[in-house]
């Protein structure tokens, strides 16, 4: 009786690297640090003394992000399995210490928030409990095809989310908590979350905002009242939402030309972080705009693609995480910066200033290219 050969698997010469991935990444990535650089001149000029400050930060960010790229590319994704557990308790350790030394030299407070820790460098740990909710999501949730039907994970999973949710509330941050929020139902939708929840967690969510607009009146009623009504109150606490507006509007269909903004000058506040979309829409206009959503959407879509023919679930939980985060952030800069959300600090993925939230995503999509290459796999008897 023949032996059976038992097939060994290889990765395809020519298909080491989902090609179309790393290019839109990369396009994304320097068309990012050309605006990040035009939005920032004059605040940079204003707060350091020269244009080219900030400019520098911004290369030396992308570079280390795309070596982190690089590396989670190369590293089994399944040997992340086993950081799950481990990187969900450290980042809520972090959400924790953030509250817990908030006024003393560990913490960075700005426009009364305090998100930051300074630990040698600034850490900010609600962007970095978001890559460790998919880590964690993705080990549960593909440890058990059924696992929603299960009230023990479904309970851990609904109280996680909450936990992290009034972590980051507190801060205040209402924009990255509903971050988490939406990112955690939407794995938990994939996993086969019974269609019925979400009608549930979309009623918690018209009970918060009822609450922070008629009954809270403190930080967070001011930034819903503001995001209804910007116009109401222009010079205070609508002006950056108002200034944004005006920067689309004066763009209009081609934009006024690259390094051309008004609003950049001083007027609109912060306009290479949160609000860089509006100067990308006054210099290139709708037009360029458009563009910049078509490559969002290709990169979105890459993604998914990705996800659907992951060779095992952990795989596709891990490229799906990474898509959702992806759309979340997109979706809700552009509703902060069109006065359609509460205006607090979403980053514009590769577009806005920012070293934690950029090692972030370059980080995610360097995992989604191992999950793609691992895919790719195929027998090496069949390419003899």
């Amino acid at each position: 009786m023949s032996k059976i050969k038992k097939k060994k698997y290889t990765l395809h010469k020519f298909h080491d690297m989902d090609f179309a991935l790393v290019l839109v990444t990369l396009v994304l990535s320097l068309f990012g640090i050309v605006m990040a650089f035009s939005a920032s001149y004059y605040y940079s000029i204003s707060k350091f003394g020269s244009p080219y400050t900030l400019l520098r930060s911004n290369i030396i960010n992308y570079v280390l992000g795309w070596f982190i790229l690089l590396v989670f590319s190369r590293i089994d994704y399944h040997v992340l399995k086993k950081l799950a557990l481990p990187a969900i308790v450290i980042g809520l350790g972090l959400l924790v210490a953030v509250l817990a030394l908030r006024g003393t030299p560990f913490t960075l407070t700005i426009n009364n928030a305090t998100r930051w820790l300074k630990l040698g460098i600034s850490i900010m740990p609600g962007e970095l409990i978001k890559p460790a909710l998919i880590l964690f999501f993705a080990a549960v949730f593909s440890s058990n095809e059924n696992c929603m039907k299960n009230g023990k994970t479904l309970a851990i999973s609904i109280g996680l989310i909450v936990v992290i949710f009034f972590l980051i509330y507190k801060q205040p941050n209402l924009s990255t908590a509903c971050i988490v929020v939406l990112l955690g139902v939407v794995m938990m939708f994939v996993a086969g979350l019974n269609p019925l929840l979400l009608g549930g967690v979309g009623g918690l969510a018209v009970l918060l905002f009822s609450y922070l607009y008629f009954i809270d009146d403190g930080y967070m009623h001011t930034r819903v009242v503001t995001a209804l009504d910007p116009w109401a109150d222009a010079l205070g606490d609508g002006y950056q939402v108002v200034q944004s507006l005006l920067a689309f509007g004066s763009g209009g269909v081609f934009g006024r030309g690259l390094g051309q903004s008004i609003q950049k000058t001083l007027y609109l506040p912060e306009p290479q972080s949160d609000f860089i979309l509006p100067i990308i829409g006054e210099e290139i206009g709708f037009v360029g705009i458009i563009a910049l959503l078509i490559l969002y959407a290709i990169l979105i879509g890459r993604i998914i693609s990705i996800a659907l023919r992951s060779k095992d679930r952990f795989g596709a939980y891990l490229a799906c995480g990474t898509g959702a985060l992806l759309a979340i952030h997109v979706i809700l800069n552009i509703m902060v910066v069109t006065a359609t959300f509460p205006p607090t600090g979403v980053f514009l993925p590769f577009m806005s200033q920012g070293g934690n939230a950029t090692w972030v995503f370059l980080a995610l999509i360097g995992i989604t290219l191992n999950v793609s290459r691992q895919a790719r796999e195929i027998p090496e008897d069949e390419t003899e």
